[in-house]
Order: structure tokens, then sequence, then C-alpha cells
């Protein structure tokens, strides 16, 4: 059981980038709901349940040894009482790369829980028309 204590869905989601920066896979599960009914999706990876299917993919993405730096673009946050949704553009740059790799769209969802606010679901996909260019200033037409 983690003693890490996230106040805020925030809280959690930075504690999440951390862990991805650091390739640190303690901090990592700290994030994760100490439960089975987790789901994380990596980009075009299949939808992994639980808690040692989440624990081994992070494991193996860390035990690659590459070093990610990430960026948090567009958040849009949906919030209740109970659930905190963060919809994210992940712009992710290689370390040792000039420029950053095509975007990612993220979904994570915190719940609030006696511990404070865990991740209970990582959804990350390609973006569509993904490119590391940041997208052009579109006027919002309302219909």
């Amino acid at each position: 059981m983690s003693t890490r204590i996230f106040p805020t869905a925030q809280d959690a989601e930075n504690a999440f980038y951390e862990a991805l920066e650091r390739n640190d896979l303690e901090l990592m599960m700290a994030v994760w709901a100490e439960d089975e009914d987790i789901v994380c999706v990596h980009p075009t990876g299949p939808r992994l349940a639980g808690q040692e299917p989440v624990r081994d993919s992070w494991r193996r993405i860390f035990a690659s040894g590459q070093r990610l730096r990430f960026q948090v673009a567009q958040q849009v946050t949906l919030a209740g009482m109970m659930v905190v949704v963060h919809s994210v553009h992940e712009i992710i740059t290689v370390v040792g790369e000039k420029r950053p790799r095509p975007a990612v769209v993220a979904t994570n969802v915190y719940l609030r829980t006696a511990a404070g606010w865990r991740m209970i679901v990582h959804h990350t996909s390609p973006a569509p028309g993904a490119s590391s260019d940041p997208p052009p200033e579109v006027p919002k037409i309302l219909h």
C-alpha cells in the first residue's frame, strides 16, 4: 500500500508524468488505485486491466532505459465530487532527439479514495493527423 497522498487529481497527474520522466515504477504505481478495476491502454496497445498487467507494462517501458520528457497541452477537465477526467495532448520528446514525437491524445481518470486521488484509467492513442508541430490557431465557429 502506498503512503503517498495526492490531495487533488492534479497532484496525482503531476506525479504520473514525473514517474514517466524518471522511469520510476514505484512512483508510477503509487499514482494508481490499489484496485483490480484499473485500466491502461498505451498507444496502439491492447487494453490492460488489473494491477499486475498494468505494473508489468510500465516495468517493460521503464526497462528500455529511454528517457522521455512530457509537455501536457490542451487539458480539458471534467470534475465531479468523486471522479475527475483529464483529456490532454501529450507532446513527448525523447532525450537526445531534437524534435518531439507526434502528439498523443490521453485520457486520465482519477478517483477520490480514502487515501487521496488515484488514477483508475490511462488511455492514450495517436492524435489524428498528429505531427510534432503545434496546431494552427483556428477560429471557433458556433453553429
